[in-house]
């Protein structure tokens, strides 16, 4: 049986990290996986494979980035069904808000409340978070560059341990669309 999946780049075409997403492409499907497909510049790529599952996919993609590039690369790969989850869960009204006021940070792990608990939500009031298992909602009335939640979140402090990667609203729906099959 094969499944498809996104494939969740962190920090990849910022910084001068470069990774040109036809080279992704090619690395990916010599791998062995099928379907492969880029979205934007910034580190997503859909793909099918009937091997392995996320976390082994994770740690096979990162090691051949990291041999090719020559720098490492975190990689977080989920499924269509959890991503779709994730969509359908947003505790915040979606529909009514600009793509950049809304964002999804993914963990490769579960996370749990207590490692946020020394953030005062009071004190960066309009922007606000809500808590999923392996993600994190994130609405920022004037995005994500002007976002002092978003800086104390992205602290190292808070996401020790895990690997964590952010995405805009319309590239967490269109992750959705694109691992559909």
């Amino acid at each position: 049986m094969t499944t498809t999946y996104a494939a969740l780049l962190r920090a990849v075409n910022v910084g001068g990290r470069k990774l040109p997403m036809a080279e992704l492409r090619q690395l990916m499907t010599g791998l062995g996986y099928e379907g492969v497909r880029t979205h934007l510049q910034s580190g997503q790529a859909v793909f099918t494979t009937g091997h392995g599952d996320e976390e082994s996919l994770a740690a096979e993609l990162a090691e051949a980035i990291g041999k090719h590039c020559g720098f490492p690369v975190d990689v977080i790969v989920r499924d269509h069904a959890y991503l779709a989850a994730v969509v359908e869960a947003c505790p915040f009204p979606a529909a009514e808000l600009e793509a950049r006021q809304l964002h999804v940070t993914y963990f490769s792990a579960p996370v749990d409340a207590a490692r946020f608990a020394e953030i005062d939500r009071e004190t960066y009031l309009p922007e606000e978070f809500r808590l999923g298992r392996r993600e994190l909602y994130l609405y920022v009335p004037d995005g994500l560059g002007r976002s002092k939640l978003a800086e104390h979140l992205a602290k190292p402090r808070i996401n020790k341990g895990v690997i964590a990667t952010s995405r805009n609203w319309n590239t967490v729906t269109k992750l959705v669309e694109l691992t559909a099959g």
